[in-house]
């Protein structure tokens, strides 16, 4: 389809055009291009975080000479002629806007060579009077843009930018939101000729995940749950994490409407939703989904940057979501109760399998009777082939292909008392008679609450507390408590770097040869934990910034403390990720002087931990045996002496 001037009546009804907000907003609108055009392989060369100089190379279908000049003129697209076309967008970019509104703020380039084409020709355009001219040049098959001085006619807004630093940042997370969408086109980013990110093409299921633990992290991908449903012209796919892994922080919701980024307050809404009962109030889940549905069923002319959409039949959406999601959340956790015996199934370790006819699909109108039809509903016998194939093909189908941890996440829910009895109908049962699938008798009717009998007692000076548990006396070491506590949410939010907080004053401290060594190969670490440093000379460094975590803390002594928990002095070998999570986490530390203080790391732990407390405080406590005690306290009755 060739370039074209839209018509008036139809650009007036496109909502607001390309906003040339920062360098980010550039590089997302000329990858979307790359990809509209059909690319599968895209190269994005950044300098001085996209303020000096931003190159989008890709090989795609490219752009005919003729048409080079009018591709520079504002609504001037290929991806759309007329009304019709409007209703059922099915390209990223379709207002034909970016290059024109890019060209009027930069300096801009565009080389391109249709694979007909004998030669590649290139146009030029910089500045508001938009003047293209158009030469001769060499170039292979494809297209690049070469944006560079962005903002050089408008030092207001230039002035706004902010650190080379921060606007890679966002630039790379443009890359990482549209790779996770394309697993099939491979992409290479670079800064200031350097390669930072390169997301190799991933057609394999292996690739794919691979691609996925590069973009979110391995330990995502560890506590993730795919699931892959499809019903009546909606399919949703993609991964979300067990509600273990959640987040303090929205750093890891990405979701995606037909291939196109998304931030919409109906999708997040209903994702939020299926996790309700499994996180804290203050938390995030962590997901990776799409949504692929008809396009004439979804409005993306409705915001200026496309980052929200309007469904047809939002409702119906918002219920699919939401089904989809919880009843895998609901499976992989072994949460599916029997009301009437009060049993609880265990789910397939290696593989957990959802399947319901396509009658007991929760619709809109049905939505006020969720919880009614979720308690009614009969449990399934899948251990019969016929009847196991019959569900499967009779409707949309969750794959919840549950990790190795899913076990620790299913005993972690299970009360001591459950297990024990488990192990015991477990050892009574004739092992030919066994299946993946165990059904545990327990008197608890909820698997998610934790019924152990436990009260905090006293604060016992200096770090520990006393309290009963199943009725036992038990002695909990309340400074590790409060370690793990801290660890566990530091190894959440490790993937950003910590506050960090400006010193008015820089502090100078004096170190050895070893720990400035040390220092030097680990600037990275410090500045990823929010400490800014730098050498003076053979025997100090200075701080500059400090952890806003450790405000209240002395800096020297913070500072050799950390060195002493990493064990500079004394090691040969590198440190590793895991040697500053623990160390930085000792180091937040504070020694409790009150009761209430005491309490308040108690209730803090019971809310974080949530049903792994019980194990946690079992770990981390001793059995407190008062024989000795009672058997002193005999001696020296006036009854028991009678007695004898």
């Amino acid at each position: 389809m060739t370039i074209a001037i839209l018509p008036a009546r139809l650009a007036n009804q496109i909502a607001a055009g390309e906003v040339v907000e920062r360098p980010a907003s550039v590089v997302k609108e000329l990858v979307e291009n790359s990809i509209d055009a059909g690319a599968s392989t895209i190269k994005i060369d950044i300098e001085k975080g996209g303020a000096k100089r931003i190159r989008i190379t890709d090989n795609g279908q490219g752009i005919a000479q003729a048409e080079l000049a009018l591709a520079l003129s504002r609504h001037a697209t290929s991806k759309i002629k007329d009304l019709d076309d409007l209703e059922a967008i099915s390209s990223l970019g379709f207002r034909g806007e970016a290059l024109a509104s890019i060209s009027s703020v930069a300096r801009l380039t565009l080389t391109s060579k249709p694979a007909a084409q004998a030669s590649a020709w290139q146009a030029s355009a910089e500045g508001r009077d938009m003047a293209v001219s158009v030469k001769p040049a060499a170039h292979p098959d494809g297209t690049t843009i070469d944006v560079s001085d962005l903002f050089f006619n408008t030092p207001a807004r230039r002035k706004f930018l902010r650190t080379e630093k921060t606007e890679f940042n966002h630039i790379e997370e443009v890359i990482k939101r549209i790779a996770l969408a394309h697993f099939e086109i491979s992409f290479v980013l670079s800064h200031n000729h350097k390669v930072v990110k390169q997301y190799r093409a991933a057609n394999t299921s292996a690739q794919r995940s691979k691609r996925i633990a590069q973009v979110c992290g391995q330990k995502f991908i560890d506590h993730a749950l795919e699931i892959d449903c499809q019903h009546d012209g909606l399919h949703l796919y993609g991964w979300i994490a067990q509600p273990s892994f959640y987040r303090a922080q929205n750093d890891l919701c990405y979701s995606y409407v037909n291939e196109r980024m998304m931030r919409d307050k109906l999708i997040n809404h209903a994702i939020r939703q299926a996790y309700a009962d499994l996180l804290p109030s203050d938390s995030y889940p962590a997901f990776v989904l799409f949504l692929k549905l008809d396009f004439r069923e979804v409005d993306v002319n409705v915001h200026p940057a496309k980052h929200e959409v309007r469904f047809h039949q939002g409702r119906y959406v918002h219920d699919f979501i939401y089904s989809v999601c919880h009843r895998a959340l609901k499976n992989e956790l072994a949460i599916n109760i029997d009301h009437g015996t009060g049993e609880i199934l265990a789910p397939d370790h290696n593989q957990a399998q959802v399947s319901e006819p396509e009658r007991n699909f929760i619709t809109p109108l049905q939505r006020h009777n969720r919880q009614a039809s979720a308690d009614a509903q009969p449990r399934i016998d899948t251990s019969n082939r016929a009847v196991k194939s019959h569900y499967t093909q009779a409707a949309p189908s969750v794959r919840a292909q549950v990790t190795p941890l899913a076990s620790k996440a299913y005993s972690d829910l299970m009360t001591p008392l459950a297990l024990e009895q488990a192990s015991v109908a477990s050892m009574q049962t004739p092992v030919a008679t066994r299946s993946a699938e165990t059904t545990v008798h327990t008197e608890q009717p909820v698997a998610n609450e934790v019924s152990e009998p436990i009260r905090f007692l006293c604060w016992q000076a200096p770090a520990q507390l006393l309290f009963l548990q199943q009725e036992e006396l038990r002695l909990l070491s309340l400074k590790q408590l409060d370690f793990l506590l801290r660890l566990d949410k530091i190894k959440q939010e490790w993937q950003t770097e910590f506050v960090s907080q400006p010193l008015l004053l820089p502090v100078k401290i004096a170190v050895t040869e070893n720990v400035l060594n040390f220092v030097e190969n680990n600037e990275g670490y410090f500045q990823h934990l929010g400490i800014q440093l730098r050498r003076l000379d053979r025997n100090h460094v200075q701080i500059r910034q400090f952890p806003a975590l450790l405000r209240n803390q002395d800096i020297n002594l913070s500072f050799t403390k950390l060195i002493s928990l990493l064990r500079v002095e004394q090691r040969a070998d590198a440190t590793t990720i895991t040697d500053w999570q623990q160390a930085f986490a000792a180091l937040l530390y504070q020694e409790v002087t009150s009761q209430a203080q005491a309490l308040e790391i108690w209730q803090q732990a019971k809310n974080h931990f949530k049903c792994q407390f019980p194990q946690q405080l079992r770990l981390n406590s001793v059995v407190v045996d008062l024989t000795s005690a009672i058997n002193q306290l005999k001696q020296n009755s006036i009854f028991e002496n009678s007695r004898a």
